[in-house]
């Protein structure tokens, strides 16, 4: 057991935050939608209903889309895309997909290799493009259930302030929408610029986002 929450550490310890502070979330978001609520002269809500709530559900996946978008960009950018002096870019001289012995694939493949990267085809297709495929799909799931959930979120305001409610299609293109999603969207892309730049000049020992603490500032694509 120790050795497994040694070896599984960070995933564990991030899921572990995640949960903490999704559950912080929801006790806060109860509290500030009751307060809502009483302001409008309305009753207060259970925790169980307002977990099952549109407000609740579009907090979360606005988030959630966001930061999938973030993943799924940074990891098809970074194909091609560098950026010198950083490690999170490859080497200057690496651009692109690079070739078969490179990526241990086909008849390149190791002896522990997964056994998809002995395929060919669409298996290998799939398999060498699996992540960036994974991240925007959840991109995509998530930006669509913030729309549903942001629909039934405003026309309960809609209803609220004796206005018609809108159509799926019409809260697309409503102001709404576009805010909840682009002030996540910005504030996304600032972080991995700030990092791929900032990781340029900044240094933190041990870690793997960081280049050694005596790597040269124009050293791109290592790690300490």
């Amino acid at each position: 057991m120790r050795q497994f929450l040694r070896q599984n550490s960070l995933g564990l310890v991030f899921g572990l935050l995640f949960l903490i502070v999704l559950v912080g979330q929801a006790f806060a978001g109860h509290a500030d939608f009751n307060q809502q609520q009483l302001t409008e002269g309305l009753p207060p809500v259970s925790l169980g209903r307002y977990l099952t709530s549109a407000s609740f559900g579009v907090d979360v996946l606005e988030n959630w889309q966001s930061e999938y978008l973030q993943f799924f960009l940074y990891i098809w950018f970074t194909v091609w895309l560098l950026q010198k002096g950083s490690p999170e870019s490859k080497e200057l001289d690496k651009p692109g997909r690079e070739t078969e012995r490179e990526q241990k694939i086909g008849a390149f493949a190791d002896a522990d290799s997964p056994k998809w990267a002995r395929a060919r085809g669409l298996r290998l297709w799939l398999f060498s493009n699996s992540l960036g495929l994974v991240m925007g799909l959840i991109f995509v799931l998530s930006w669509a259930g913030q729309s549903i959930a942001g629909r039934a979120a405003f026309n309960e305001e809609q209803l609220g302030n004796l206005a018609d409610p809108v159509s799926w299609t019409d809260y697309l293109a409503s102001p709404d929408f576009w805010n909840r999603t682009l002030q996540n969207w910005q504030s996304e892309l600032l972080a991995v610029a700030s990092m791929a730049i900032l990781a340029i000049y900044l240094r933190q020992r041990g870690s793997s986002q960081s280049k050694p603490v005596g790597a040269a500032h124009t050293a791109t694509g290592i790690e300490g």
